[in-house]
């Protein structure tokens, strides 16, 4: 990040301590501390917690945040699901509403209903709008200065611990600290290099520099960052220190069902998960090598398996950090009709889901047709609407639950996406069998209540993996990068259910082109403080 905003996070990160926190930390003035008052174990815990959540994931931590756009989960989660056609949005905050607007959308009668902004279609309008004068109203600067914040946080958590004295078994608590750090940097590098086409490796807080690597180095950095965590983890021997510290770490009333302390071993299961999601989602599947699907294999194959802990995240009435009404983007659909809340549900998501399965039952409600700003074209009409905390069917997963203390946000990787990659590589490695009994896995822990896949034949299996990571994953910010890397974005989806803007014409032979930009140009809210040192990779992407 520019150094001019990444010095506005650092002070925030050091200041803006969750509520829950205040008891740990051990500085003199909570608004203006110093590092040698958070450079006791108390207060490095107590920042080590509140930086990363606060910068990387709240509306703190993004400097334009409007209220409708929302912050991590709930906003740019929410850009995601709606390239990724889970969603869509009326909004026209941050041009949510043209976002999503697919370029030409063919109806069952053969008529073509064009992108209404044509030829501002998205490629063209990303480009007109990613200027430092739209500042918030460019979508494509959210994500980039949430992650450069939460990447900020963490680089001084790795400075402050290393003058931190601890207590007891001193190695442990901060090889525990580092862990957590290195964890999040990860993250916030796997976010920068899958979405954008260059990014920056900026190692120490409250700086930056100007040479933009491609997009690859990104990911490189990420995988370097968790396999730094897997090391410290690998060495700690004292459980009960590296329990005590991680369970400081991790707000109490997150650590609830799949939100509980993990042990180091759970902990290194995350972090593969998260390594084979970074070759999944940033490599197209017409490209992806043998030694691909078999890495992608190894690592889930040690990933996070369904009795696994993960690092998910809950809500309390105060809403310190995920507010109960809005913590997630499926939070953010539920409603009295199918207009919903922000976001609306996709009538191709819906499509997804096989006949008789409860999780379509137990999570949706269908209402009269809504019609949307006919300015969207049609891909924008819909009959859904999500119902918050399930519809009461026993064993059934729900999508949301608004209800404080009852959410599970799943922040990171989960079981269900372990699986499902581990289904996809199977499946390309010539083990049909063994990815259909990996998509049942998943059924059944999900309460789909369908009948067990049996086919072997390979265009079956592959149809009913590519729906069940669309329903199984939906609204955890994953469907965009199915979408590109199975070349949907460029070839369309056909034989799609698509309301006509009459509200009464229900197409199901429909063919939508979608044309959206597979990575983003690097946002110029970065550029016109930062520019790209002489060297650097292209900031770019050349497609038009």
């Amino acid at each position: 990040m520019k150094k001019i905003k990444i010095t506005a996070l650092s002070v925030l990160l050091m200041g803006s301590m969750m509520m829950s926190c205040k008891d740990q930390l051990d500085i003199q003035n909570p608004n203006q501390p110093t590092p040698a008052s958070a450079a006791t174990e108390s207060g490095v815990i107590g920042l080590a917690q509140g930086a990363i959540y606060i910068n990387g994931f709240t509306s703190s931590g993004d400097k334009y945040y409007d209220g409708v756009v929302g912050a991590f989960y709930n906003g740019v989660v929410g850009f995601h699901e709606m390239m990724g056609d889970v969603v869509a949005a009326e909004a026209a905050n941050t041009y949510m509403n043209n976002l999503s607007a697919p370029n030409s959308v063919t109806l069952d009668d053969g008529s073509v209903v064009a992108n209404p902004n044509s030829p501002s279609q998205q490629i063209t309008l990303l480009r007109n709008i990613n200027v430092n004068a739209q500042q918030g109203g460019n979508p494509g600067f959210h994500e980039w200065a949430l992650m450069y914040g939460l990447n900020n946080a963490a680089n001084s958590i790795l400075e402050v611990v290393e003058k931190t004295t601890f207590s007891g078994d001193a190695a442990t608590k901060k090889n525990t600290v580092k862990a957590w750090a290195y964890l999040w940097k990860g993250f916030a590098y796997s976010r920068i290099g899958s979405i954008y086409y260059a990014g920056l490796i900026n190692n120490a807080s409250s700086s930056t520099n100007g040479n933009y690597l491609a997009k690859e180095k990104i990911i490189d950095e990420s995988n370097a960052n968790y396999d730094k965590a897997a090391a410290l983890l690998g060495a700690i021997t004292n459980t009960a220190d590296y329990s005590s510290v991680l369970g400081s770490l991790i707000p109490s009333y997150f650590q609830t069902g799949k939100g509980v302390v993990p042990t180091t071993a759970q902990f290194i299961k995350n972090l593969n998960t998260l390594k084979a999601r970074n070759i999944i989602v940033n490599t197209p599947v017409a490209s992806m090598t043998a030694a691909q699907w078999n890495q992608i294999l190894t690592l889930t194959n040690a990933g996070v398996g369904s009795s696994d802990p993960v690092f998910a995240g809950n809500t309390n009435t105060a809403g310190d950090i995920f507010s109960p009404l809005s913590y997630s983007v499926a939070a953010r659909c539920v409603g009295a009709n199918a207009s919903g809340g922000t976001f609306k549900i996709s009538e191709r998501l819906i499509q997804d889901f096989n006949a008789g399965d409860k999780r379509l039952a137990n999570n949706f409600n269908q209402f009269a047709v809504w019609v949307g700003n006919s300015d969207r074209g049609n891909a924008f009409n819909t009959r859904w609407g999500i119902k918050d905390g399930g519809n009461g069917l026993a064993g059934v997963m729900v999508y949301t639950n608004r209800t404080a203390g009852m959410a599970e946000l799943y922040m990171l990787g989960s079981y269900e996406e372990n699986e499902l990659m581990k289904a996809e590589a199977k499946l390309y490695t010539g083990d049909i069998a063994g990815a259909a009994t990996s998509i049942n896995n998943i059924r059944t822990y999900q309460g789909a209540g369908l009948a067990a896949l049996a086919s072997t034949d390979l265009a079956t299996v592959k149809e009913e993996l590519r729906k069940e990571r669309r329903v199984a994953l939906a609204f955890r910010g994953l469907a965009f990068y199915d979408a590109r890397r199975w070349g949907v974005l460029d070839s369309g989806r056909k034989n799609a259910v698509v309301i006509s803007k009459d509200g009464k014409t229900i197409n199901t032979k429909a063919s939508i082109t979608y044309g959206y930009l597979d990575y983003w140009d690097v946002p110029d809210n970065e550029l016109a403080y930062n520019p790209a040192a002489a060297g650097s990779a292209p900031i770019k992407n050349p497609k038009q």
